[in-house]
């Protein structure tokens, strides 16, 4: 399809749909009453907090669940949980966020990066080859990419390794029908703004592991109350850890609780939307010389609220000049290739608390990838209008050469 060069996008990536009525109606009863604490209730009441967890739980299929104050800490909290301690070396992605990364600096440990694919997965060989450097691996679903689950935990299993999900990018996601981060020990969510779930920030973690569960609310700070929890393991778990658990205050409050629990109920009708838009927008990059879109495995059921794409082989002068190509039309892309890290986009080699060798083949790819959100104020108008105009910027810096 022709574009044309008149077009102009002019919605904005950032602007999120309004919340729901009836989130609005649960968040305004609870400032009625005012018991915003989540152990702050009366005779008879079962918390906001404790209820999101109990019906995210049900959701997954997991066990226990807690709701914390952010996806970052559900991810340090899981860590600990499972035992990481400073010191310890941790595995990780080379194509990841700073929250990741970041996680496994705030218990003291030191991540050892893995290789990514150019499906913008974690590299299984790369991982094969380290798993005996590390007995835990902090496995981030990037961007909503979810790799071949059950090589990976044939992998880490036979190795004896400690899997936790980081699925602050896959809520709602699943690989061969299981749901993301119900193959590691914990899995990890967040309802940060941008995420599938919006109560501004906030955070989810869940486990079928009782001991871990017990740690986690412990960690989370919740001083003696643990038996409020309804989706957490029996008071005769806490017996043995409850005094040497450090109390790292993390608890999600019931308005944010209030806020999540009619979005959860409505997040596979957003799957949809998300995915018709990811859909039409791929679709308008497909052949689009120079570009490279990325395949979905028919086992993996992802979420499209974000789009990625590679100029492989691109210097970085031409990639540049289609960013401000394109964004001078109204289209706002991100480059995980850049030397410093900009906005939410950096490089495993940007964290100087975080040591690493360099990693060619990943240096490769990440100075290759393109990331776009797609958010749900877009139309499917809005969307076949961007990928026309990403295409057509893109197709004249590659006819320059």
């Amino acid at each position: 399809m022709v574009a044309n060069m008149a077009e102009v996008f002019t919605g904005s990536f950032t602007q999120q749909e309004p919340i729901p009525e009836d989130a609005i109606d649960a968040a305004v009863a609870v400032m009625h009453h005012g018991r915003l604490h989540r152990y702050n209730t009366v005779q008879g009441e079962t918390a906001e907090a404790a209820l999101l967890e109990q019906e995210f739980a049900a959701m997954v299929g997991a066990q226990y669940c807690l709701a914390v104050a952010s996806g970052g800490y559900a991810i340090a909290t899981a860590l600990r949980a499972v035992g990481v301690k400073p010191g310890d070396r941790v595995l990780s992605n080379a194509f990841t966020l700073a929250p990741v990364p970041g996680a496994i600096a705030a218990v003291g440990a030191e991540p050892v990066f893995v290789n990514v694919t150019e499906g913008l997965v974690i590299d299984l060989e790369d991982l094969a080859g380290k798993l005996d450097q590390a007995r835990v691996l902090l496995l981030s679903h990037m961007r909503g990419h979810i790799c071949d689950m059950d090589a990976l935990m044939t992998l880490c299993d036979a190795a004896g390794v400690t899997v936790v999900e980081d699925c602050a990018h896959t809520m709602g996601a699943s690989w061969n029908g299981v749901p993301s981060g119900r193959r590691g020990a914990v899995g990890c969510y967040s309802c940060q703004t941008y995420k599938h779930v919006n109560a501004g920030e906030g955070g989810l973690l869940v486990t079928d592991d009782p001991e871990v569960a017990a740690r986690a609310i412990m960690l989370s700070g919740s001083y003696m109350l643990f038996d409020r929890h309804v989706a957490g393991p029996p008071p005769e778990t806490f017996e043995t850890i409850k005094y040497d658990t450090p109390n790292i205050s993390g608890r999600m409050d019931n308005l944010r609780a209030a806020i999540l629990r009619p979005q959860l109920r409505r997040l596979d009708a957003q799957i949809g939307k998300w995915n018709a838009r990811y859909q039409v927008v791929e679709d308008g990059l497909r052949d689009t010389p120079g570009l490279t879109v990325i395949s979905r495995p028919d086992a993996e059921h992802f979420v499209g609220s974000s789009i990625q794409f590679l100029l492989s082989g691109w210097q970085t002068p031409a990639i540049k000049a289609v960013l401000s190509r394109c964004a001078a039309r109204g289209v706002e892309l991100k480059w995980f290739g850049g030397a410093e890290p900009v906005g939410f986009t950096s490089r495993y080699d940007s964290w100087r608390y975080a040591k690493s060798p360099v990693l060619p083949a990943s240096d490769a790819v990440l100075s290759s990838i393109i990331d776009m959100r797609v958010p749900l104020t877009f139309s499917l108008d809005d969307c076949a209008l961007i990928a026309r105009i990403i295409r057509a910027e893109v197709t004249a810096v590659f006819q320059q050469g």
